[in-house]
C-alpha cells in the first residue's frame, strides 16, 4: 500500500483529557503527537479507554474535555458501558473488548477509515479486540502490567492477553527488552527507548521556581510519582547518612501517607506536581538526579522517562541498579540501594554533569522524533494481521 496510512490509537487507563492535562509527556502521549503530524499518516481515530456511560454523558454536558487538534478524518471517540472499571473474570473481559472493537469499527468506518493499523497502549485491546476490519496491530508496553500490584486482580487477565498477543503474532514495540521478553512475541518486536522533546531542553536554564530557590545546594532531585516504587526507607536512609545533601522529591503522591514520615526529614522536601516548564526550570537547577526505585518486578522492566530528562538537563544521575537504566547511558552511577548511593553521590558532585556540549549531543541522540521513526516503520507495516482463535478464552 502507498501513499498515507489510516491509523486508530487506543489509550490505555487514561485519556486523551489526562493526556492534554499533563502537558502531553508521556511516552503514549508523545507517540499520538507524532500520529498526528506524521505525512505517512491519514486518518487517526483517537479512542479512549471505556468510560461509565453517566460520567461521559455529565462530562458532554460541561463540555469540559479538550479535542484533538482540527484535521480531516480525525475524531476522538470515548467508548461506554455501565461500569467504568473492567470485570475481574477473564471471559467478561473478553467480551467486554468485542464491545470495546464494535465502537470503534463503527466510528472508523463513519471516518471513511479503511483498513487502519492500529496502535493501542492497553494489551487488553491488543488481545481481545477482534480488529478484523484493521490491517495490523501494534501493541506498546511502557509498564509490565503483569507485574503491578495496583492491578493484581487483573494478572489472569494480562496473562491470557500475553499469550494471546504472542500466537496472533501481534507486534510488539516497548521501552524494555524485559517487557519483550515477558511477552515472547512471535511477531515483529522492538525495544524503542523513553526520550526527550529537544525544544524543553535546549538554551539557557530558567530561574528556579522559588519554592526550589529557598532550599541551599547541593539539590539532589528525583522527579515522578511518589508512589510504591519510590524506596522511602532508602531515602529517608540517604538523607540522613548525607545530612548536607538536600533531597528534592518532585511529583504528585496518589497516596499522601506513603511518603508522609519522609516531610519530617529536615534535608527532604516533598513538592507536588508540576506542569512542564516548572518541571524543567526545577531540574535545570539541581545539581544531582535520583532514580530511586524499589527493585521489583515492575522497575526492572521500566525505561523511567525521568533518567533521559535528567541527562537532557545535564545532571549527573545516581540510580539503583536496573537493567533498562544501566543501557540507557554508560554516564550513570550505579548503587546496589538507594540506602547506599551516598559515597556516589559525593562522586557525582565532584564530577559535575554534563558539559553544554554533551547535554546538546544527548538531546540531539535521544529525540522522540527519532524514537518514532522506528514505531512507525513497525506500526504502518504491510501484512495481513493473523489473529488466533484458538487461544482466546471461552466466553
Amino acid at each position: 500500500m502507498t501513499g498515507p496510512r489510516d491509523v486508530v490509537f487506543t489509550f490505555s487507563y487514561e485519556t486523551y483529557a489526562d493526556a492534554v492535562a499533563r502537558g502531553m509527556m508521556r511516552p503514549p502521549d508523545r507517540i499520538l503527537q507524532t500520529l498526528l503530524g506524521a505525512d505517512q499518516v491519514g486518518g487517526v481515530l483517537v479512542a479512549n479507554p471505556f468510560r461509565s456511560l453517566p460520567s461521559v454523558l455529565s462530562r458532554r454536558l460541561r463540555r469540559t474535555d479538550p479535542g484533538l487538534p482540527s484535521g480531516p478524518r480525525r475524531a476522538l471517540i470515548t467508548p461506554t458501558r455501565l461500569a467504568r472499571a473492567d470485570p475481574v473474570d477473564v471471559g467478561r473481559i473478553v467480551r467486554s473488548y468485542r464491545g470495546y472493537d464494535a465502537a470503534l469499527r463503527e466510528r472508523a468506518r463513519s471516518l471513511g477509515i479503511r483498513r487502519p493499523a492500529v496502535i493501542t497502549t492497553n494489551p487488553l485491546v491488543a488481545a481481545f479486540c477482534p480488529f478484523g476490519w484493521a490491517s495490523a496491530v501494534t501493541y506498546f508496553g511502557r509498564d509490565d502490567w503483569l507485574s503491578s500490584a495496583a492491578r493484581q486482580a487483573y494478572w489472569p487477565a494480562y496473562r491470557a492477553a500475553y499469550r494471546q498477543i504472542r500466537e496472533s503474532e501481534i507486534a510488539v514495540a516497548a521501552v524494555s527488552q524485559e517487557i519483550i521478553d515477558r511477552i515472547d512475541p512471535l511477531g515483529p518486536s522492538a525495544v524503542i527507548p523513553n526520550g526527550v522533546e529537544p525544544g524543553e531542553w535546549r538554551g539557557q536554564a530558567p530561574p528556579a521556581p522559588a519554592w526550589l530557590a529557598g532550599i541551599p545546594t547541593p539539590r539532589a532531585v528525583y522527579a515522578g510519582t511518589l508512589d510504591q516504587r519510590l524506596d522511602t526507607e532508602g531515602i529517608a536512609a540517604l538523607a540522613a547518612d548525607r545530612p548536607e545533601l538536600q533531597i528534592i522529591l518532585a511529583g504528585p503522591a496518589p497516596d499522601p501517607e506513603y511518603v508522609a514520615a519522609l516531610r519530617g526529614i529536615p534535608n527532604v522536601h516533598v513538592h507536588g506536581g508540576m506542569g512542564r516548564a516548572e518541571l524543567v526550570a526545577t531540574l535545570r537547577n539541581c545539581q544531582l538526579s535520583l532514580v530511586a526505585h524499589r527493585r521489583t518486578p515492575l522497575t526492572e522492566a521500566m525505561s523511567p522517562l525521568k533518567v533521559y530528562e535528567y541527562l537532557a538537563a545535564g545532571l549527573p544521575v545516581v540510580s539503583v541498579d536496573l537493567g533498562p537504566i544501566r543501557r540507557a547511558d554508560d554516564r550513570i552511577l550505579i548503587a546496589a540501594s538507594t540506602a547506599e548511593m551516598g559515597p556516589l553521590t559525593d562522586r557525582a558532585l565532584a564530577g559535575g554533569g554534563l558539559t553544554e556540549d554533551e547535554r546538546s549531543a544527548f538531546i540531539d541522540s535521544h529525540a522522540w522524533s527519532s524514537r518514532h521513526e522506528a514505531i512507525l516503520s513497525l506500526a504502518l507495516r504491510s501484512g495481513l494481521l493473523h489473529r488466533s482463535e484458538e487461544f482466546l478464552p471461552a466466553v
